[in-house]
């Protein structure tokens, strides 16, 4: 018999110790053929709950606690986290059963000294959970109730004012919803809507050929399987649709896998002219390829190439698509452990981003489009990157797009996850060589 709790501790333990990726280490426990669909639930649910609110938690349990957090063992805290959790969060825990399951894991982890600790901290947050203070300060209270790192919040409020902080840090507290792209060289909205099981699927009236599904669940289904959609979310839906690709042109990205805009694009193509997707890496090659192959696209070449080294046969390209490698702070809904990285020492991300850049636009025909685009709110990844390559580069413009669409839209710039379509935190910018 799986312990639920023993086994959602110690992929804390490894998350918060070792920086690892989240839905990585998740996947490899989940795998176990003892676990029941509810074991895996319940895992699911306070791994990445306690994941999520770990600045909330640690504050809460401060205040309960006669040792500062620093001071804590690994092992109780996160056993105290997973406890508190269970308390606030989880109406399906009876509070007693929060409380005296987490004294027996500790002492699962032979750990029995600590078990009357554990049991006060709770027992008093139990108590007295309605006469918590919040901090004084304003900064540590938006970093508790949304539990994100001060420092992340400075960088948003720095970058992008205090209007989008709010607004992105209100969307983090709603659960990310799923959206696929209709292959509609293969099926249409009722075959699509029969073949994905039990998931409902609605329109996003924003895009066309995109819908939004009630699970992120849908590699089983026949749908999938026989390449009616790809899982993509619309803000990467939005970049393809800014890129504009037409039927017949050649259109280049450099940094497609796992290769859902490359998929999009050679959509929008109808099937027709040329899309050459890129990755440094072969094994990430060949999901572009499989992803192709699964969609019969077949106007997609999927090759092993370094974004940042110019190749001249990719010359006189009429599009390029240029995604680069980033911090990934606007994924933080889907990857919560991001709240809490550092967003200090990030010179060498930025050099290789304006490097790629460069390399990307020098790729362009003479009226070529490209758009430039990130899966972060890093103003320093964004804005700054684009706006210095237009000064030092005359002969490239900034292209206004989406101009009737209302906020963000309307300049050469727009960064999503404020406003706009329920997307992640995304950063598109379209440039034209004159």
């Amino acid at each position: 018999m799986v312990n639920c709790r023993k086994e959602t501790v110690k992929l804390l333990l490894k998350t918060f110790g070792e920086e690892s990726f989240s839905n990585l280490l998740l996947d490899s426990v989940l795998s176990s053929g003892e676990m029941t669909m509810q074991d895996r639930k319940f895992i699911t649910t306070l791994y990445y709950g306690v994941i999520e609110k770990k600045i909330t938690l640690d504050y809460i349990i401060s205040q309960f606690s006669s040792k500062k957090i620093g001071r804590l063992d690994p092992t109780v805290l996160n056993i105290l986290r997973t406890g508190v959790y269970q308390i606030k969060y989880m109406d399906s825990v009876p509070d007693n059963a929060a409380v005296n399951e987490s004294v027996k894991l500790v002492r699962g982890f032979r750990m029995s000294s600590a078990s009357g600790f554990v049991n006060a901290v709770l027992r008093n947050f139990l108590r007295e959970r309605n006469s918590i203070k919040e901090p004084e300060d304003e900064l540590e209270r938006l970093s508790v109730d949304y539990s994100v790192s001060p420092e992340i919040i400075t960088m948003l409020r720095e970058g992008y004012g205090e209007e989008f902080t709010r607004s992105f840090l209100e969307r983090l507290n709603i659960k990310a919803p799923v959206y696929i792209r209709l292959n509609s060289a293969l099926a249409d909205e009722k075959t699509l809507s029969e073949s994905v099981g039990r998931n409902e699927i609605s329109k996003e009236e924003f895009l066309p050929d995109c819908y939004r599904v009630s699970t992120g669940n849908l590699t089983h289904t026949s749908g999938f399987k026989k390449g009616y959609f790809h899982v993509q979310d619309i803000s990467s839906q939005i970049s393809c649709a800014v890129l504009d690709p037409q039927p017949g042109e050649t259109v280049l990205d450099l940094c497609s896998a796992p290769g859902g805009k490359t998929f999009t694009v050679g959509q929008i193509m109808k099937g027709s002219g040329t899309v050459k997707a890129f990755d440094l890496y072969e094994h990430r090659v060949k999901l572009i390829s499989d992803g192709a192959g699964r969609l019969r696209l077949k106007n997609i070449t999927a090759l092993t190439g370094d974004a940042a080294e110019h190749n001249p046969e990719l010359e006189g390209a009429d599009r390029v698509l240029c995604d680069v490698p980033c911090s990934g702070f606007g994924v933080m809904r889907k990857k919560p452990e991001i709240r809490y990285r550092s967003t200090e020492n990030l010179d060498e991300l930025y050099d290789i981003q304006y490097s790629i850049l460069c390399n990307a636009a020098s790729y362009l025909k003479k009226g070529g489009v490209l758009v430039y685009s990130t899966c972060t709110v890093n103003k320093k990844e964004n804005d700054d990157i684009v706006d210095r390559f237009l000064s030092e580069h005359s002969e490239f413009e900034g292209v206004k797009f989406l101009e009737d669409a209302g906020k963000p839209f309307g300049d050469y710039k727009a960064v999503l996850g404020a406003y706009g379509p329920d997307s992640d935190g995304f950063f598109i910018a379209k440039i034209r060589r004159k």
